[in-house]
């Protein structure tokens, strides 16, 4: 009998980290896989290959690539459970790659159709799993698609998909694989993939924890909860239509938003630059003709916070309501909520000039980065709302001014700084430059517009988070970190807000119906 030749039937099978010559392969086997979805382009794919070589997997099946892996390592509290696709893979350019980080975090993982049941994501889950644990990560994350929801989102919840997935009343051909290959599920997160239309933009977040993890004694991970904080020193220069305004403020908000700010702060009664266009021979009628511009600016400015995703505080405006003048500070959530603060303290200039009359109530705004709280310009200088801002919740407080010269400037900064200190909160302020030689009482401006911290270790230097260079128009973005203001107030070096003497004093509104939106 002839000797039988074994090797004409061996099936070559194996696990190898993706080049970058692998680009056509893994492009045509994600448009098999995701039909529908746009394949990375050979850009994205170099990046990946080139920034985490190790966490890029396929499996070649007789000299071709029939399935393949993305990773990425990253410090996952800097993230959160709730994300999304493109701020936690850098657009796909995975730019955001953290050696030192602890967390593994899957991308992507797809086999080709025609080779599915031959138990191939199996061998890319444990080929993470291993380089988890040669690189002593604590876990792994997985933002998982769930394509079977869509044929299912009719008659139930997505929440409700995941469960009998879970339960195995249901098959889903991630999930189901996921959980098979010892992941579980942590939560649902909405909106991460919004091209995902089987998912319908759903994901589950998914986690196996590394056994052999040992942490690093010298290394401690303290949770963070960062804001970033956009503030505007706004040029005040003449200008001939609303449009020109409308222009001006986009080309901020777009700045904010392209460096994925949370927040912009623009100044006080920024929207008097139209008074430049405005024909009026009084400074009280003037900025009447103003306020009638009251609702193309609220809608102009909701729509921009919505198509630009950030919250707006749009500096202040000045607003008739029952033929009584106001102003306000109008807050744009980017979620299209509105909301209101009407300056309490009017001074002397602007009763004398314009007539503006006070509001009598304060609030403390529900927003998805947090409470916050706006004090316009001269609020600031009374230390009692702050403190009261404070009992609510509010951790920033928000300062639109207007002023005219170093003196009053200086006014609103110190008592911003002091704000800082007495309540362990951070304070941004906004405030307009330039000059409008035809407009009354709005001829000159001075500023440094700034973002102040409390006075401690935990801060930068000198409590300012970041400044503006004098009286020039320019922007400053920071981040600034709810998590370390908690714990500064529970272990600062001096307790302000504990040690208050609240045996011998308190302060409380005279009025009902001030508190929390």
């Amino acid at each position: 009998m002839t000797l039988l030749d074994v090797e004409q039937f061996e099936k070559r099978v194996h696990v190898r980290t993706l080049r970058e010559e692998d680009y056509e392969s893994v492009a045509q086997l994600q448009i098999k896989c995701f039909p529908g979805m746009q394949p990375w382009t050979p850009e994205q794919f170099r990046s990946q290959v080139t920034k985490f070589p190790d966490g890029q997997l396929c499996v070649e099946y007789e000299g071709r690539v029939v399935a393949s892996s993305s990773t990425l390592i990253l410090d996952f509290a800097m993230y959160g459970d709730i994300h999304n696709y493109k701020d936690i893979t850098s657009a796909g350019y995975i730019t955001n790659h953290n050696p030192d980080g602890n967390t593994l975090y899957g991308i992507e993982i797809m086999v080709d159709p025609e080779f599915r049941g031959m138990k191939l994501a199996r061998r890319l889950y444990d080929a993470r799993k291993k380089l988890a644990i040669e690189r002593n990560l604590m876990r792994i994350v997985l933002g998982g698609r769930i394509p079977g929801y869509g044929k299912h989102a009719k008659t139930m919840s997505a929440k409700e998909y995941v469960e009998k997935v879970s339960r195995k009343e249901l098959f889903d051909l991630v999930l189901t694989t996921q959980l098979a290959n010892g992941f579980s599920v942590k939560r649902l997160i909405g909106s991460y993939l919004e091209s995902d239309l089987e998912s319908k933009g759903y994901a589950t977040l998914l986690e196996w924890a590394n056994l052999e993890y040992t942490p690093d004694p010298r290394r401690v991970f303290i949770p963070a909860q960062h804001v970033r904080i956009c503030v505007v020193q706004y040029e005040m220069r003449k200008i001939r239509s609303f449009e020109d305004f409308a222009g001006q403020c986009e080309f901020f908000i777009d700045v904010a938003s392209d460096y994925r700010s949370d927040f912009i702060l623009f100044p006080e009664i920024f929207t008097t630059q139209m008074l430049s266009f405005i024909d009026a021979p009084l400074p009280g009628v003037a900025v009447r003709r103003l306020a009638e511009f009251t609702p193309m600016f609220v809608d102009l400015f909701s729509k921009f916070a919505v198509k630009y995703n950030v919250n707006i505080v749009g500096g202040s405006h000045f607003t008739l309501e029952n033929e009584r003048l106001f102003n306000i500070a109008y807050l744009f959530n980017r979620n299209g909520k509105i909301h209101k603060q009407y300056k309490l303290h009017i001074t002397p200039h602007e009763k004398r000039w314009w007539g503006v009359e006070p509001g009598d109530r304060m609030e403390v705004f529900e927003t998805d980065k947090g409470k916050v709280a706006i004090q316009i310009c001269y609020d600031i200088e009374f230390p009692e709302l702050s403190r009261l801002a404070v009992e609510q919740g509010a951790q920033i407080i928000f300062v639109p001014f207007c002023t005219d010269e170093r003196n009053g400037y200086l006014r609103v900064r110190y008592c911003a700084q002091a704000r800082c200190i007495e309540n362990h909160v951070y304070v941004a302020i906004a405030g307009t430059v330039g000059n409008l030689p035809s407009v009354h009482n709005m001829d000159i401006q001075y500023a440094q517009s700034g973002i102040f911290t409390p006075a401690d270790f935990q801060f930068a230097r000198d409590a300012v988070s970041a400044e503006c260079t004098p009286n020039i128009e320019t922007v400053i973005i920071d981040d600034v970190d709810l998590e370390l203001l908690r714990r500064h107030k529970q272990s600062g070096s001096v307790l302000n807000w504990h040690d208050r003497r609240t045996d011998l004093y308190e302060i409380r509104f005279k009025r009902e119906g001030t508190g929390s939106t």
